[in-house]
């Protein structure tokens, strides 16, 4: 399946997107007060569709479904009972669409009672109370939610070599963000809440597991050009100096979060891959540096029509065949450990930082080579190798003493954080 990245432009249509923003509110809010509670709030936000954004099935009357058409412009409804209705979308105000959309869950036979008041935007007014003239820009909207159909196609790709506890690709109405997030399985620290416009204990719930979390902002939230970010909750010690891919992607002070600009990706010659680049070493980072157990959660990627073993943990476990060996090239500066299993090949590649220094730059495992342990080949081959040269040294030199010390990187593709083995 290929898919058109659009050039999106937040400053163009940002009166528009905080207008579409208001919509999905008042929408998702409806959703919300009629949906039992689901974990961290799932059970109140969007789902990407060919044709826009869906609400799903809601529990009220019924059961109705909300559609956004980003294609037609417009909002449909549809129920249990056959019933269809629709109104257009365009330039007008949020009281007139709040008053548009109950009376459309009126005619499909709902109950048209939620929270009237915004989520998580500053100087929040009431729905019902906003008269303000809002535009409506058709071309942005529509950029808009063919970049959501391709960043779902590649978070949905990146969802399938996790077996642990992990999101749907869903869109939170609160902060506008298309999300996907895993999770370690154990509790985390409870935490401090203060997001504005939105209930301590809801925020507190969102984050009582340890998290890796990426996902999509048009614009917005402390940045003015539409963004990808990543972080983890809670944050491990070193995580915010992990070497992050691609090349654009950065540590934002302010956000806590690693940023990487969407035109970074819109304009790479693969996109999909420049950003699954930047989902795969950010969620390692947060893995190895909070000590996920990585062997049990995750898995080779899914692939289509190829069913997953029922022992999926425990063959992502199964070690390197011992016969494999692993193979280094040294050169004066720069040098590789690299090994090849059935045609595919693993490497780790390193520089020279002095006499008894190396610095490992990447490490890269083909998907085939995924849950066999790669990563802990190359890197026990390394420290053996020091530990070697650290042992000749002594023996030939008792008067001084030298040790080794190889910098290693810990990701499985492409880069992550660094350890210390001595």
């Amino acid at each position: 399946m290929s898919t058109k990245w659009p050039q999106l432009d937040h400053l163009e249509w940002r009166e528009s997107c905080s207008a579409l923003h208001l919509y999905l509110q008042i929408v998702g809010k409806y959703r919300l007060a009629h949906t039992p509670w689901l974990n961290h709030a799932w059970n109140a936000t969007f789902y990407v569709t060919p044709t826009g954004l869906t609400s799903s099935t809601i529990p009220d009357g019924p059961g109705i479904e909300f559609r956004f058409n980003f294609l037609e412009h417009k909002i449909v409804g549809t129920c249990g009972s056959g019933r269809a209705a629709m109104f257009a979308l365009g330039p007008t105000t949020v009281a007139a669409f709040r008053a548009n959309f109950v009376q459309l869950i009126t005619d499909l036979g709902g109950t048209s009672s939620f929270n009237d008041t915004p989520n998580e935007v500053p100087d929040p007014v009431p729905f019902r109370e906003d008269h303000r003239d809002r535009p409506y820009d058709r071309d942005s909207v529509q950029r808009y939610h063919q970049a959501l159909v391709a960043i779902d196609r590649v978070m949905g790709r990146f969802r399938t070599s996790f077996l642990d506890k992990f999101s749907p690709v869903h869109l939170f109405w609160g902060a506008l963000d298309l999300a996907v997030t895993r999770f370690s399985g154990r509790r985390a620290p409870l935490h401090p809440a203060g997001v504005p416009s939105l209930p301590d204990d809801v925020a507190r719930e969102a984050y009582d597991r340890e998290v890796s979390s990426a996902g999509f902002w048009p614009g917005g939230n402390g940045i003015d050009y539409p963004a990808f970010y990543a972080y983890a909750y809670p944050v491990p010690g070193g995580y915010r100096s992990a070497l992050i891919r691609p090349d654009a992607a950065f540590w934002h002070d302010g956000l806590s979060e690693f940023i990487l600009p969407y035109d970074a990706v819109q304009s790479a010659a693969d996109p999909d891959e420049a950003l699954m680049a930047f989902l795969v070493p950010t969620y390692e980072a947060a893995a190895d540096l909070g000590k996920w157990d990585r062997d049990l959660l995750e898995c080779a990627q899914g692939q289509p029509r190829q069913v997953r073993r029922q022992n999926a943990s425990l063959e992502k476990a199964a070690p390197t065949p011992s016969d494999v060996k692993v193979e280094r090239e040294d050169g004066a500066s720069k040098g590789r450990y690299h090994l090849v299993i059935d045609g595919h090949e693993a490497e780790m590649t390193y520089s020279r930082a002095g006499a008894g220094m190396i610095i490992i730059d990447h490490t890269e495992v083909s998907a085939a080579l995924r849950g066999r342990k790669i990563r802990e080949r190359l890197v026990r081959q390394a420290t053996d190798d020091a530990r070697r040269k650290k042992s000749s040294s002594y023996q030939s030199a008792r008067s001084r003493r030298q040790s080794s010390t190889a910098i290693l990187n810990g990701t499985t593709c492409l880069a992550g954080p660094r350890r210390d083995v001595q």
